[in-house]
């Protein structure tokens, strides 16, 4: 079987599967490579850049390593193949556990329960939830949603268009590790900057492509295009300021601001100034562009695989043929 279907059916096959199932409460492969890269940082953390991208490299590059381990041995069999691929896009993709979560939130504060609301904020992302208000917290909500369609959802499936399961390993190994040592703090301000640059690499294809779906999909194409030309490039984040702008005017919602992480506040451009901010009820609009831009980027990267599959056949010269001339000579 070609390359191109067994990516097209294992990643139909995953994407349903997290669809309908979401990711397992136990035994998850990502949680599992977490605590594996927790273990290794533990030994090999140094206060500089040096030992941090040797970490960065030893993780990203033994995940993809590993996937190709796993893909060369069911290359004889097509089933085997596509269930791999499946199972994998099944692992690394994260859409239904975000919309399950923000969905929690949402709740909470379409009842009131503003402690409820705070308390399961910390799920979703790493904002400090005491000082949020229910407009807070739903700007927390709605930004977190736009910025993990991409991490979670579509940079995943461009990367398995791009390199099938190592692609998706690879992909899943450098975001989780942004999560882990690429944010800002005392320890890992140089330890983490590589895994935080690999993730901006490979996030930069994935949080376009997003943005351009939002834009597609929000109902507002132009006012999504309009703000992501306007205001990403203010946002201090490469990729997480196309995704959230594009958001914003999609869904007609001014985001950015002020937020706090662990006490740290930091002072964010405004995303989409002219529009009202969120509110509790917006939350549910923000899951569904979502869940309609990750449906967009399936189809996107299926085809992609089966453009990339035709150019790489067209490419390969024919077998020379044997030609048969006149009077039987050859």
């Amino acid at each position: 079987m070609r390359a191109d279907r067994v990516f097209g059916y294992g990643a139909a096959l995953g994407f349903l599967a997290d669809l309908v199932v979401g990711d397992p409460r136990r035994g998850h492969p990502v949680a599992g490579f977490g605590r594996a890269a927790g273990a290794l940082e533990r030994r090999m953390w140094r206060d500089d850049r040096g030992s941090g991208a040797v970490y960065a490299a030893l993780c990203a590059g033994g995940a993809v390593a590993a996937a190709a381990v796993a893909r060369r041995a069911v290359a004889s069999s097509p089933a085997l193949s596509v269930g791999l691929t499946a199972a994998v896009t099944w692992s690394v993709l994260g859409g239904s556990s975000l919309a399950r979560e923000a969905r929690a939130i949402a709740a909470a504060l379409e009842a009131g329960d503003l402690a409820a609301a705070r308390e399961r904020l910390p799920h979703l992302c790493g904002r400090d939830p005491r000082a949020l208000d229910a407009d807070g917290i739903a700007r927390a909500v709605v930004e977190s949603v736009a910025e993990n369609t991409s991490d979670a959802v579509v940079g995943a499936l461009v990367w398995g268009a791009l390199g099938g399961v190592p692609g998706l390993a690879g992909f899943r190994a450098a975001n989780t590790l942004d999560a882990m040592v690429g944010h800002k703090s005392p320890r890992y301000l140089r330890f983490g900057w590589a895994g935080a640059r690999l993730d901006d690499l490979l996030g930069y294809p994935g949080a376009r492509l997003t943005a351009a779906l939002a834009a597609a999909a929000g109902g507002h194409p132009r006012s999504a295009v309009r703000t992501w030309r306007a205001d990403a490039a203010s946002h201090p984040s490469p990729n997480a300021g196309p995704v959230e702008a594009a958001f914003a005017g999609a869904l007609r919602l001014r985001l950015g601001g002020t937020l706090s992480y662990a006490g740290r506040v930091e002072h964010r451009p405004v995303l989409g100034a002219s529009f009202p901010p969120p509110a509790a009820a917006d939350i549910s609009r923000a899951i569904r562009l979502s869940r309609r831009v990750g449906a967009l980027a399936l189809a996107v990267s299926i085809a992609v695989s089966v453009g990339l599959s035709a150019a790489a056949a067209a490419g390969r010269p024919d077998r020379a043929r044997p030609v048969a001339l006149p009077g039987g000579v050859r």
